[in-house]
């Protein structure tokens, strides 16, 4: 108990050691947990969104890392659990976290298609815990409903938007050139998607999605437009992450949820690196197998060492489109004027 207490406090210094948040700014949290996903989003109105949980731990590591953050936030309760998929990164903390605090509202894609004994025990694990909210089954063109942020669901169950949204729409030139792929029956291809528009910022987090139903999405026309902010797919596995995706969305700042030695692969880290109109690319951890070559300087990485404190990487967006990105670990921060 007292060990969790230190952690707790710790990772409260590092997230506190940084501006703290204005009222009238979107907050978005990418928590370390270590090559899995677990992303906050908290609203000027004070509600949050978490997406996913990270890893189940024997002490709770991952739920502690969202608490800690929840609390620099001065939130109490997350209001929508976001689940993209099944996966134990993804939906593993879901136990454990309840233990910690409230979770209102649960949204996911419906039953999982994976079937083997450790698949069917973790979403049994999940369900028991859903049934203590509200449970919301996730649908391509609808959206989660909070004050102030529109949220959009792009996909969900291996189902995209059929029609484009608005400002959307325009036929993607490097669909010619990006091939499909063997067919993924996996749960990452059931990813619950989604766009986030906070007036005229925009982030998208497709969750673990992989290559075909990318193109689905973006090809033969780009359904979903251009973003401000782009969450890495897969974790910048090069399952995911297409050159007719990324380039699609013409990202201004990347954020890569890796792990010292999951995702950040070099073919993935390059495509992001390269897309045009990238400003900046900032990684949760430095990526072991892609070496200096394929891995940002590090003052963009929130933990360089593999063995670290899991400190995370927030970003403050306002309505105008303008935003701020900060490494929790040595409080470098870079602001992104409104375009």
């Amino acid at each position: 108990m007292r060990q969790t207490l230190l952690v707790l406090v710790f990772l409260l210094a590092s997230l506190t050691a940084i501006p703290a948040r204005a009222a009238d700014t979107l907050d978005i949290y990418f928590i370390d947990v270590e090559g899995g996903q677990a992303t906050l989003l908290v609203t000027p109105s004070g509600e949050s969104l978490l997406v996913d949980t990270g890893w189940p731990d024997a002490k709770g590591r991952d739920a502690d890392r969202i608490v800690a953050a929840a609390k620099a936030a001065g939130v109490k309760q997350i209001d929508y659990l976001v689940i993209t998929h099944y996966h134990l990164d993804h939906v593993g903390g879901v136990p454990q976290l309840a233990e910690r605090m409230p979770i209102r509202r649960f949204v996911d894609h419906g039953v999982s298609v994976e079937t083997d004994p450790e698949s069917k025990k973790l979403f049994a694990d999940y369900s028991r815990v859903r049934i203590m909210g509200r449970h919301i089954l996730a649908r391509p063109g609808e959206e989660i409903l909070l004050k102030g942020l529109d949220v959009d669901i792009l996909t969900a169950a291996g189902h995209v938007i059929t029609a484009p949204l608005p400002g959307a729409g325009e036929k993607n030139p490097l669909c010619d050139s990006t091939k499909p792929r063997e067919v993924d029956h996996s749960e990452n291809a059931q990813s619950v998607g989604v766009l986030v528009r906070f007036g005229k910022f925009r982030f998208i987090d497709l969750g673990d999605l992989t290559w075909n139903k990318e193109l689905e999405l973006f090809c033969p026309a780009n359904k979903v437009g251009t973003v401000d902010v782009y969450l890495s797919s897969h974790h910048g596995l090069a399952q995911s992450g297409s050159p007719a995706m990324v380039d699609a969305l013409h990202p201004r700042v990347a954020i890569m949820n890796n792990g010292a030695r999951k995702g950040g692969e070099p073919e993935a880290w390059q495509t992001i690196h390269n897309s045009p109109g990238l400003e900046d690319l900032w990684q949760l951890h430095y990526a072991v197998e892609g070496g200096p070559q394929n891995n940002v300087s590090e003052q963009f990485i929130a933990n360089p060492e593999e063995q670290c404190q899991g400190y995370a990487i927030k970003l403050s967006a306002n309505p105008d489109g303008s935003f701020t990105v900060t490494n929790t670990r040595n409080a470098f921060s870079k602001t992104y004027p409104a375009k």
